[in-house]
């Protein structure tokens, strides 16, 4: 009996410890978010979000995440499928390096595309010359949403493709099913819950992304100032009740992104 109350203590002990850093970390802060931007009034916040900066600035940040969040799923599908599918000298070093801008600070990371695409680096040259120009304008953005988004989609579907079994492929074929048509219809619906999973967590990350994108936009209201600087603007300018008003544009799309994700990797497990 004894034993069984010390157990049940340390149990509950456990549980309330997991709750109260849940609620410290995650939901206060939330909250206070929520709190803070109708401090000011209905009113205040109804004009910080209609702001037309504001507005422009949210708009771009959803647009350069779309165009980020489709190159990532096209492409990290691609790599996702050759890092499972083909072995060849350096793959485990590829691999590992596919988690590279989860450990990097994202300052860093836009310091590398400052370094490797601005205008006095060979490709920003290269660019100029060609007519256009990559640093402080809208590509510069959208490549580095690629770099601090890049793992979500391949590590979403990389155990797809591991746990898929290879009999239903060969079935597919000795059916006569040709190789495209196994693609379509064997394979692809079994990867498309990583896929639509790992593209909505890259697209909520690309949302909130600040520490790359700040070194190489030109933050110029309504064509290079995206929502997360401006955010840190209206912070800088003493106006927190603002920034709040924003963030929480961004922070309940994130919700809807998260809920429809539980929902997709539900109906995997039922299916």
């Amino acid at each position: 009996m004894t034993t069984w109350i010390r157990h049940k203590g340390w149990t509950w002990g456990f549980r309330s410890t997991v709750l109260l850093y849940f609620l410290a970390l995650i939901v206060l802060p939330i909250f206070g978010v929520y709190v803070q931007s109708f401090s000011a009034g209905w009113s205040h916040f109804a004009e910080s979000v209609m702001d037309p900066i504001a507005w422009k600035a949210v708009l771009l940040t959803i647009k350069l995440g779309l165009i980020s969040t489709f190159i990532n799923v096209l492409i990290g599908t691609m790599i996702a499928w050759v890092l499972i599918r083909y072995r060849f000298p350096g793959r485990t070093l590829l691999n590992s390096l596919v988690d590279l801008p989860f450990a990097l600070p994202t300052a860093v990371g836009g310091l590398m595309i400052l370094l490797l695409l601005g205008p006095g680096s060979l490709l920003g040259s290269l660019a100029e010359k060609l007519g256009f120009e990559i640093v402080f304008h809208q590509p510069a953005i959208v490549v580095a949403m690629l770099f601090v988004t890049f793992p979500f989609v391949i590590r979403a579907v990389q155990p797809l493709l591991e746990e898929l079994d290879p009999l239903e492929e060969e079935a597919a074929y000795t059916m006569g099913a040709s190789r495209t048509r196994t693609f379509f219809k064997v394979i692809l619906p079994s990867m498309l819950p990583g896929i639509i999973s790992g593209g909505m967590l890259a697209f909520s990350r690309a949302l909130a992304e600040f520490g790359a994108v700040v070194l190489v936009a030109g933050n110029i209201p309504g064509r290079t100032l995206i929502a997360s600087v401006f955010i840190f603007g209206e912070v800088e300018s003493d106006n927190p009740a603002g920034a709040a008003a924003v963030s929480i544009l961004l922070l309940t799309l994130s919700f809807m992104i998260l809920w429809v994700i539980n929902a997709v990797q539900q109906r995997g497990r039922r299916a």
